[in-house]
């Protein structure tokens, strides 16, 4: 996650940004100085897609804007981020998909398991008429949504067991993102699923107060997940984007040209950001089996097991989601 956040922030935030000056950009003169706060390490993709921003927006306006960053969820998680973007407290950040349900429910479609082919595929969507359809959305929600990010597929790590059909999920305390389609799927498969902030999960897996937990590669990779946690299994159930916000207050501040150079700027991150995803799922793999994590992939024969388990929660989302949408998606090439 990553954000911008300004003076009016509530104390939390406040103490974190204690030193920076802020400033409307009413004029072409004026420079505006914007905090940069990142959930991930400055090495992850996020940090690759906050760099590629930065650098287009202060070189199209000249400078005019200047960032300072504060990574590793610095200041807050992605659900309080994204309700400070709607109060205005905070000004832009990158999220992923898990709480983004909550304000625009459409978007939700994207996270049912097995329902992208692969990479081209979800990025088709995304980049096409459905994924820009749900953009435009995030208006109602006092929200602008400029472009979708990736952090890549979703795969499973724990420390209790292998795993390579439904029953070696059963009981199995894993961390969730606080997303109902998420948690309805593991609890179809018979997990505990358990939703829990991401600055929240290395310290309980630690703990052990949860077996495991499911993310991309990048996320993976980026925490060094492989330093507390034994087995990763590379089920790839569901697909895992991410978008790039800006709240309304800050773009009804900004000249015409100031917006453009924000959409050339998230347009340019993404690329950047996808591109560190296509290198970490040919290269993270190796990287985690170096560390010591004990590997494994699902079949597709293993798969199609994992969604017949999952029939039940299928039929949930099929009430909750537009089955011709689901079907459209499906059908994109």
């Amino acid at each position: 996650m990553n954000m911008f956040a300004r003076s009016t922030a509530p104390a939390a935030l406040a103490l974190a940004l204690a030193g920076l000056v802020w400033a409307a950009p009413a004029s072409a003169q004026q420079e505006v100085k914007i905090g940069y706060a990142l959930a991930a390490a400055p090495d992850s993709h996020y940090g690759v897609a906050a760099e590629k921003w930065q650098e287009v927006v202060e070189a199209e306006t000249d400078g005019r804007y200047s960032f300072r960053h504060f990574p590793s969820s610095g200041l807050g998680g992605e659900r309080e981020v994204i309700e400070g973007l709607q109060l205005g407290t905070v000004e832009a950040t990158i999220v992923s998909s898990g709480t983004l349900s909550n304000f625009v429910p459409e978007t939700g479609v994207f996270d049912i398991p097995f329902l992208f082919r692969d990479l081209a595929h979800a990025r088709n969507v995304l980049d096409g008429p459905i994924g820009q359809d749900i953009l435009a959305k995030f208006d109602d929600a006092g929200l602008v949504a400029l472009a979708w990010g990736e952090q890549g597929f979703r795969h499973i790590t724990n420390n209790r067991n292998p795993i390579a059909s439904p029953e070696d999920v059963q009981g199995l305390k894993l961390r969730t993102m606080e997303n109902p389609i998420h948690i309805a799927a593991f609890e179809a498969l018979g997990a505990a699923p358990t939703p829990m902030a991401w600055p929240e999960v290395i310290s309980a897996l630690q703990q052990g107060t949860i077996d495991g937990q499911e993310n991309p590669l990048s996320v993976i990779t980026s925490a060094k997940l492989s330093e507390v946690q034994e087995y990763l299994t590379l089920s790839g159930h569901v697909y895992s984007p991410a978008m790039l916000l800006v709240s309304k207050q800050l773009w009804e501040q900004m000249t015409p040209e100031d917006q453009e150079a924000f959409r050339k700027g998230a347009t340019e991150a993404v690329s950047a950001m996808r591109g560190f995803v296509d290198n970490v799922e040919s290269a993270g793999v190796t990287k985690l089996k170096e560390a010591g994590m004990k590997v494994g992939e699902l079949s597709a024969e293993q798969k199609a097991a994992f969604q017949e388990q999952l029939a039940s929660a299928y039929e949930q989302y099929y009430q909750t989601y537009d089955k011709e949408l689901i079907d459209q998606i499906i059908a994109t090439k």
